[in-house]
């Protein structure tokens, strides 16, 4: 009696997912490199919405006082 094979519909009822191809190598290369493309677009999507809800609300400067230039503590010229 040979062995049943496992693959084979039984008796025209099937029983779980059908069996599909497998990925090629370079189907998975281009799916690797799209998955780091939309990664590194969404980390800067979401930097540029923390930068834009975080901006900088700088005080009115106070006209007392020296200022300083930007790589110095002595006063400006």
């Amino acid at each position: 009696m040979p062995m049943r094979n496992i693959y084979a519909p039984q008796s025209g009822a099937r029983s779980g997912p059908p069996l599909v191809r497998t990925p090629s190598h370079r189907q998975r290369i281009a799916r690797g490199r799209w998955t780091v493309l939309g990664g590194m677009l969404g980390l800067a999507l979401a930097g540029a919405v923390v930068g834009a809800l975080a901006e900088r609300r700088t005080p009115p400067v106070a006209e007392s006082g020296p200022e300083t230039g930007p790589f110095s503590y002595f006063p400006y010229q």
